[in-house]
């Protein structure tokens, strides 16, 4: 057989990676938004003296930070996806991104929760008025910003939404969502200050902010830890595939490996033992298409017990 036969059964690497994703453009747009306000915020927060409204600007300052890292794992997946140092192509990349970016989260909590607890022993003179108005702002921004995201068209992959898959979009959504959030707490903190003279709630409400951020950190932590370490699939993917293969005959699954390699596509390692054992091409289409599984590995044993009868 010459070489160039072989071109029949190999394929590219790339699983869609060199596509321009659906959030990458809304993703660019949001981090714009997000790095004035952020900004603003800031300054608005130690010239005021609002703790709140200082603390939801590191928090929009953390989540500006994460969303560039986000746009930069699209650009880096995509501009890499034919690169064959990538086993399994660079579906992984947004992955590390949102790796790092709950990283950084974790940073940001840390120093909202010090800070704030400074002030709450070392209360500070506030500007309500000024300060209020920025939140305001700030809490607009951050609502359309979230419906940006929101309102990006999902990927589809045989018919299944997968936007769920994506950690950059929804990493970037979250983060958006819980700046949304977090701006809400300071208009209230504040409000409360102003007109009930309660102005522990301020730095109280920093407190609260940096709570919510390092709890969304620590599950981006897990989610994203487990497509780094190659984690195996949930139990419902595992046993639609061996039913998958099992049904139809004899065929029994004697070992599984399936993990995720990008955005809600995966790769599998089969083993089959069978007493009359069919093609490789003959398994793989039994494989259930909404699991996408895109690179498949499959061996296949024939039984020994088949064999020694066929001996005799």
């Amino acid at each position: 057989m010459h070489t160039n036969d072989l071109s029949h059964w190999q394929h590219d690497h790339t699983f869609g990676q060199d596509q321009i994703k659906a959030g990458e453009k809304r993703t660019l747009f949001v981090v714009i938004l997000t790095a004035v306000m952020m900004v603003i915020e800031i300054i608005a927060g130690i010239i005021y003296g609002s703790m709140a409204l200082l603390a939801d600007g590191l928090h929009m300052a953390s989540h500006a930070a994460a969303l560039c890292i986000s746009l930069f794992a699209y650009i880096a997946a995509r501009q890499l996806a034919s690169d064959r140092r990538f086993t399994f192509g660079t579906g992984k990349i947004n992955s590390l991104a949102g790796f790092g970016s709950a990283i950084l989260l974790a940073g940001f909590a840390l120093v909202m929760a010090t800070e704030s607890t400074s002030r709450l022993l070392n209360p500070v003179a506030i500007t309500f008025d000024q300060a209020i108005i920025v939140a305001v702002i700030g809490l607009i921004v951050n609502g359309v910003s979230a419906w940006l995201l929101m309102a990006t068209p999902h990927e589809h992959h045989h018919g299944h939404d997968h936007h769920h898959h994506d950690h950059n979009l929804k990493a970037a959504y979250l983060h958006v969502l819980a700046d949304a959030l977090t701006s809400f707490l300071a208009i209230g903190a504040l409000l409360a200050g102003k007109y009930w003279g309660a102005n522990w709630l301020d730095p109280t409400m920093g407190i609260v902010g940096a709570v919510l951020v390092a709890r969304w950190s620590f599950g981006l932590l897990r989610e994203t830890g487990r497509v780094l370490l190659d984690q195996q699939a949930n139990d419902k993917i595992i046993h639609q595939l061996i039913d998958a293969i099992e049904k139809p005959g004899t065929d029994r699954v004697s070992d599984v490996h399936v993990w995720s390699i990008g955005h809600g596509v995966y790769s599998a390692a089969i083993a089959i033992v069978s007493d009359a054992p069919k093609t490789p091409d003959h398994y793989r289409a039994l494989l259930p298409m909404q699991i996408n599984i895109v690179h498949t590995t499959i061996e296949i044993h024939q039984c020994p017990s088949h064999e020694a009868n066929k001996t005799r």
